[in-house]
């Protein structure tokens, strides 16, 4: 690993994993957990493929966001907003009341969004987004603060 950047992705990416049961079998994620693996020197690609990873863990620990359609309406346009509370897409119309206490749903997670290579700001939402759910369904019940893999990788992330 020849950045630091890199060296706290993999990191990151152990530390995660460590969340699952031992011994249960999980295939999809472990070959998720390849590719990221793969593309932590891609510095255009490895910050949204482990912001892709950890909601993949979030849904093998049972707390998936959906984030096919608004929670409000039930359709799947126009989708901009995750609700803190359901983990629920909520659209631009019906969230705009609150947009204030929403998080921004990156167009890089929706299943149908573009393939372009998110912004550092789309990124960034990401990382906002799924460390929110990772604190309060995941690391907090279990009485243990987040990794320091995950700040230091979001670190020097915002170094490059």
């Amino acid at each position: 690993m020849e950045r630091a950047l890199w060296l706290h992705g993999l990191s990151h990416l152990a530390g995660l994993l460590r969340l699952l049961a031992e011994r249960d079998p999980h295939e999809a994620l472990y070959e998720t957990a390849l590719i990221v693996a793969d593309h932590l020197d891609q510095d255009d690609a490895a910050p949204a493929l482990l912001v892709r990873l950890e909601l993949a863990v979030l849904s093998e620990l049972g707390f998936g966001l959906d984030l096919a359609s608004c929670a409000a309406t039930g359709t799947s346009d126009d989708l901009i907003y995750v609700s803190p509370k359901s983990g629920r897409a909520v659209g631009r119309e019906a969230g705009a009341p609150y947009a204030d206490k929403l998080f921004a749903l990156p167009p890089f997670l929706i299943a149908r969004g573009s393939n372009a290579t998110p912004t550092r700001e789309d990124v960034a939402a990401g990382f906002a987004l799924t460390g929110h759910f990772l604190t309060r369904r995941v690391w907090e019940p279990r009485g243990i603060t987040p990794p320091d893999a995950r700040a230091a990788y979001l670190g020097e992330l915002r170094k490059s």
